[in-house]
């Protein structure tokens, strides 16, 4: 299967704290291996709930010479996701399950590594004021005095004095005596105010610098979108809702799922979607009873929406070419109540595995999960499935929220390469659906050239598809995403998350 992103660089050292390679957290990853609607809040890879305001109580109960443990957890996490390609919310679940901290450090060290890489970029102007020569610094030292900044610029509460004496023991525990020196001068210079922070004139690149969005990838935005959305979707602050719920469809009905839910200790609310929930005090999720005897998944609403669009229906042969972990296969499955078949690829093992557990947890009997690339041609497939979805290889940009590094690694070189891969996926997957059948063709971006451009020039390509027109279920609950080349959810207007989808019909 092709690689969901292809392999990137770590941060380099200049203030813009941009990136080379494709934008990925976490090493190399295959077309199913992304965090995706789907799973984005799975249990073994969920963000942990966090206090954007934590309390400058995080101290209370140290020697005055000791390390806070919560910005020492935050540091390696935050070293983990810059110099070790590490997912952020693994990086920070590694941090809480490894490091003995009370509920108001974990609560501090989950704030400030997310808010350090969400305003990375920000932060990183604000220190070039005060740093000579950023370049020259060596990393874990940038890292100690972006987190001093995050503390002053994001966080309430944290009293100056915390902010520069935890930096520079901060400096001192990491090995790095000799700087402490420069780390008090930076960090105290900067809380007295001494320079005056000049932000660009241009309207756009202001926004776009004070967000933390690379101004490449900003002015593209503003390009295709226009100035209101644009702003709309950098100025969005997305809600903490909870986990994204919906019945096992062939265990329970929606209501016989609410009724167990309201056994729960949990707040729940019902979704905008169909069969979804919104949970909220969701604690290791995976040693709910429930859960492990399959009576429920956690899968994103647009997830479930962009599975829906293959109207799959009992004894259908679907393709689900990038299908790790599995959200989607479930609900497909789940609608084709256990009857017909979906073969389920990935590329890695470890993937194909996490599919298999899904299996074995939910009770698919209809599902195959396989060890297959899916830019391959398969002769023995062509012209065989009802539907093939393409949840492709991207650059992610929709779920920037949640994954506030990945935007720093898009390239224009990137770019282009994954919409190659994209158009070749395409181009393959095409050829396993039978006349009359349907392809659906999705994204987590927001990118025009991943999505709507992508799928036009499909149609060029390719014209014995036609574009299916999206179901009035669907444009009824997103009536502004919904466009002449499918539906475009975009965070802030549209939730909180960006997605792209759509259905495509063989000709008979």
């Amino acid at each position: 299967m092709a690689e969901k992103s292809s392999r990137r660089t770590p941060f380099s050292s200049t203030p813009s704290g941009k990136r080379s390679g494709a934008p990925r957290p976490g090493g190399s990853r295959a077309a199913a291996t992304g965090r995706r609607g789907d799973d984005r809040r799975a249990p073994d890879d969920r963000r942990p709930a966090r206090s954007a305001r934590p309390s400058s109580r995080d101290t209370h109960a140290r020697p005055a010479s000791a390390v806070s443990p919560a910005r020492s957890a935050a540091l390696r996490a935050i070293l983990d996701v810059l110099e070790r390609e590490a997912y952020i919310a693994m990086a920070v679940d590694r941090q809480l399950s490894q490091t003995s901290m009370s509920g108001v450090d974990r609560a501090l060290c989950t704030a400030l590594t997310y808010g350090t890489l969400e305003n990375l970029l920000a932060i990183d102007h604000i220190l070039s004021f005060y740093l000579e020569n950023p370049d020259s610094v060596d990393t874990r030292v940038r890292c100690v005095l972006r987190m001093a900044v995050c503390q002053k610029e994001y966080m309430d509460r944290i009293p100056n004095n915390a902010i520069a004496d935890e930096a520079v023991r901060l400096t001192r525990q990491i090995g790095l005596e000799a700087l402490t020196g420069l780390v008090n001068g930076v960090v105290r210079a900067y809380l007295r105010g001494e320079k005056e922070i000049v932000w660009p004139e241009d309207p756009l690149e202001n926004l776009a610098l004070r967000r933390s969005m690379p101004l490449w990838l900003a002015q593209k935005l503003d390009s295709h979108y226009g100035r209101p959305l644009t702003e709309r979707m950098l100025n969005f602050v997305p809600a903490r809702r909870g986990m994204v719920l919906r019945p096992n469809m062939n265990m329970l009905t929606d209501e016989q799922f609410e009724q167990l839910l309201a056994k729960k200790v949990w707040e729940v609310r019902k979704g905008r979607v169909p069969h979804a929930w919104y949970a909220e005090g969701v604690m290791q999720l995976s040693r709910d009873r429930d859960y492990q005897a399959g009576m429920f998944s956690v899968q994103g609403e647009a997830s479930m929406v962009c599975a829906s669009l293959t109207e799959a229906r009992p004894g259908m042969q679907v393709l689900d070419c990038c299908a790790a972990p599995g959200g989607k296969t479930a609900y497909i499955a789940e609608m084709m109540q256990g009857t017909g078949r979906v073969y389920a690829l990935d590329i890695h093992p470890h993937r194909v595995a996490l599919l298999e557990a899904a299996v074995r947890r939910l009770r698919l009997d209809n599902v195959r999960p396989q060890l297959y690339d899916a830019t391959r041609f398969r002769e023995d497939w062509e012209d065989r499935f009802d539907v093939c979805l393409l949840d492709a290889p991207c650059t992610g940009l929709g779920e920037w929220h949640e994954k506030p590094d990945i935007r720093y690694g898009i390239t224009p070189d990137s770019l282009a390469a994954l919409c190659a891969t994209q158009a070749a996926l395409l181009d393959n997957c095409a050829k396993y659906v039978r006349r009359g059948g349907r392809l659906v063709y999705a994204t987590c971006s927001i990118l025009p050239e991943e999505n709507a451009l992508q799928l036009r020039a499909f149609l060029d390509r390719h014209p014995e598809y036609a574009l299916c027109p999206l179901p009035e279920s669907v444009t009824a609950l997103y009536p502004e995403a919904s466009r002449e080349l499918g539906l475009q959810l975009l965070p802030g207007p549209d939730g909180d998350e960006g997605f792209y989808m759509a259905a495509l019909q063989r000709k008979g």
